[in-house]
């Protein structure tokens, strides 16, 4: 067996195992680096050290903890509420409506703060009691706000695709451009199975339509809130600033329109919210260090060119490729989290897709469309553990609910492998 070979199976084989037993992510990527670092007679502390190091050392990454503070801003200071409200107030007395408001909402505070969590708790810290106390069915509830939970990830600004853009130096730009008409439509699909799901449940008929006077207060009152993702694309879409920077307006509009305007948020409770943010930000970071360590080692093996001369001919049929890697990362998606899976894998098969002349961009999306769905696929599924412990629900109560909307993600993931131009097309437009 060749070095490069034995390499390989030493990063999987340590990996499963160093899970297996329930040690740190972060810690089992550093072990598993400097495997095989010994395993090919480069063993180095000095290098490890310097890898770990340059791994957070990187202007791009510095997006990540200004997109969670906004997330955490957003929360605590009363724009995801109003958010909410503004979308009750136009849907919620349709029957089924409060399903509606989850995922009107959903689209809407993706195009804040990028962090699927956030939108989650949010979501489901309001809206599940609501529907309990109408009698909508929990698990039913809790799946759709799960699944709507996701499309965080995906819809610009996406702290994801900041991760995936400083991995794989793609253009960060691109992915977030990308990652709009696959957002909507992922809010589309969430309608037409929710719509589907009505069918089955037992609910009153809808209320009486609120007078339109309600609903316009309600729209003026999230005027701040539906201002920010105006700001922030347009912001990035006219070189006003760089996505980078775009983190940090975020969180400072959130903090300004928490702090002067709703004033729902002191100065004493700002301490609490950059203690959160800043645990958040140090498991991210910790992360993309001991990542950095075994990407260096995966590359030092060369894994990426003994993958593609494993997977042999798929490599002149770009989309049976596609297909194929997207598969094996659902597969991947139900033991990893999404950061560590775009740490870990993206820096070898990016090379192997652009090899194969699959577009950069495109793949970057998929990747990430992939490591969402995951969040919502048992056994790990962080989202699911979300819903289920603000809910206060047993977990194959939410994995049975989120089972149908999952479906209907997985044929839109399988829509974009049929017709790439669904993402390219958009990119190539607006950039």
């Amino acid at each position: 067996m060749s070095s490069e070979a034995l390499a390989f199976l030493m990063f999987v084989a340590g990996l499963v195992l160093l899970m297996g037993i329930g040690l740190n992510m972060a810690f089992a990527l550093v072990l598993t680096g400097a495997a095989m670092a010994w395993a090919l007679d480069f063993w180095d502390t000095q290098l490890l050290a310097q890898n770990m190091v340059a791994g957070i050392d990187s202007f791009p990454l510095l997006a990540v903890p200004f997109f969670i503070l906004a997330g955490e801003l957003m929360n605590s200071g009363g724009i995801s509420r109003r958010i909410i409200e503004m979308a009750q107030a136009w849907v919620g007395h349709i029957r089924g409506g409060l399903g509606f408001v989850a995922i009107g909402a959903a689209v809407l505070m993706a195009s804040m703060s990028g962090s699927a969590l956030a939108d989650t708790a949010a979501l489901a810290t309001i809206l599940l009691p609501m529907m309990r106390q109408q009698g909508y069915p929990m698990h039913t509830s809790a799946g759709l706000i799960a699944s709507g939970g996701i499309i965080a990830p995906i819809i610009p600004p996406s702290m994801p695709f900041v991760i995936y853009g400083v991995t794989t130096n793609t253009s960060i730009s691109a992915l977030f451009i990308s990652g709009i008409v696959p957002g909507i439509l992922m809010g589309v699909g969430l309608i037409v199975a929710w719509k589907l799901q009505l069918r089955s449940i037992e609910l009153p008929p809808g209320g009486e339509r609120p007078p339109l006077a309600t609903r316009l207060r309600a729209v003026r009152k999230a005027f701040w809130a539906l201002l920010m993702p105006l700001i922030i694309i347009g912001g990035m879409k006219s070189g006003v600033f760089t996505p980078t920077e775009a983190a940090v307006v975020a969180a400072m509009y959130a903090l300004v329109v928490a702090l002067f305007i709703h004033r729902e948020l002191t100065i004493v409770d700002v301490g609490p919210v950059l203690v959160r943010a800043a645990k958040t930000t140090a498991v991210v970071m910790f992360l993309c260090a001991g990542a950095q360590v075994a990407s260096y080692m995966i590359t030092l093996a060369d894994l990426p060119n003994v993958l593609t001369g494993w997977l042999g001919t798929m490599v002149n049929n770009p989309r049976l490729l596609m297909a194929a890697m997207m598969l094996a990362l659902v597969l991947i998606g139900t033991a990893l989290d999404l950061t560590p899976t775009i740490l870990i894998f993206a820096p070898v098969m990016l090379p192997i897709a652009v090899k194969a002349g699959i577009d950069p961009v495109y793949f970057g999306l998929m990747f990430v469309l992939n490591g969402a769905i995951g969040l919502i696929t048992p056994p790990v599924g962080t989202v699911l553990n979300v819903v289920a412990g603000v809910g206060r629900l047993p977990m194959h109560q939410v994995i049975k609910g989120v089972n149908p909307f999952l479906f209907t993600y997985l044929l839109i993931l399988i829509l974009f492998i049929v017709f790439p131009q669904l993402v390219t097309a958009p990119v190539a437009w607006m950039r």
